[in-house]
């Protein structure tokens, strides 16, 4: 039967190997994703030749990304199938992007159900668009920015996260809970827990991230990494909404000083929220990164 094992900081080099086989765009495609919500969604991994498998339990069932890395396909597959059903759960896969679902059908004709999860599409973005805010479509974002520049000139600053300012960043995000109800919000409960692993283990994750000072206090941070050849995905982006402007301008500093050697931004999800997905569409992204679920059904 297939082993798995909690995911851990050690696993992270052949994790990354493994994943840079595939090079998805997906953000659950990140070391990061899975060690960050590792608690919440007791991520679970294996190493099948080639091949990474992870496992998630959400009610108690067992959920697995489709398998990254290189190699033959159809054994890691049945490996995934015979441990859910020595579990007596269905086999059944989650975020499935294009790739891996033209993969599924060729290899198992018929085998699977696939239902879009559109709640779970992630938001990409050209980098350059994000660095510059050009175009029509835009015009508003770089209002908002330059209400920012104006009411906050000869004030303001944008410096990278080291371990001089991490602190500050996360007293910031401490105030950021307290003004938007953190505990009364489970979801907001749980992004906190992740929130507390990114700044606990910031370096060995190999995060990146930038702040924006307002009178020398943050007043926004941002963090994320290189997600794949082509792609930086932004993991986490908090701002003290009452400033006019200062997610914008946190957005647009943290793309110009830390995302020019990739093309595109993977702001990931929006995971139903209404607000959250006008937001994100206001961006005009350059492409959704599609996903569904897939079930065995025979």
């Amino acid at each position: 039967m297939l082993e798995l094992k909690e995911i851990e900081l050690t696993d992270k080099p052949w994790v990354d190997e493994l994943l840079s086989y595939s090079d998805f765009r997906g953000c659950e495609y990140s070391f990061s994703t899975m060690f960050l919500w590792k608690f919440i969604y007791k991520t679970r991994i294996a190493r099948v030749g080639d091949r990474l498998i992870v496992g998630s339990m959400v009610d108690g069932k067992i959920s697995f990304l489709f398998p990254p890395g290189k190699g033959e396909l159809r054994p890691v597959i049945q490996a995934m199938e015979e441990y859910s059903v020595q579990l007596g759960q269905p086999f059944y896969l989650h975020s499935v992007n294009k790739q891996a679902q033209e993969q599924l059908e060729q290899e198992f004709p018929g085998k699977f159900e696939f239902t879009e999860t559109r709640d779970y599409f992630d938001y990409i973005y050209f980098t350059e668009k994000l660095t510059t805010l050009s175009g029509k479509k835009l015009h508003s974002k770089r209002n908002h920015i330059n209400r920012f520049l104006e009411n906050n000139e000869g004030r303001w600053s944008y410096e990278p996260i080291t371990p001089e300012n991490k602190e500050e960043c996360r007293q910031m995000n401490k105030r950021w809970c307290a003004v938007n109800d953190c505990l009364m919000d489970d979801e907001k409960l749980s992004e906190q827990c992740a929130v507390a692993q990114a700044f606990r283990h910031f370096d060995a994750l190999g995060l990146k991230g930038g702040l924006i000072r307002v009178d020398g206090e943050v007043i926004a941070y941002c963090m994320g990494e290189p997600l794949n050849s082509d792609t930086f995905v932004v993991h986490i982006e908090k701002a003290m909404s009452e400033i006019q402007g200062a997610y914008p301008i946190i957005n647009q500093q943290f793309v110009k000083n830390t995302c020019q050697d990739y093309q595109y931004i993977n702001r990931e999800d929006d995971t139903g929220a209404e607000g959250l997905r006008k937001a994100k569409l206001s961006y005009y992204p350059a492409l959704l990164e599609e996903k569904c679920n897939a079930v065995a059904v025979r």
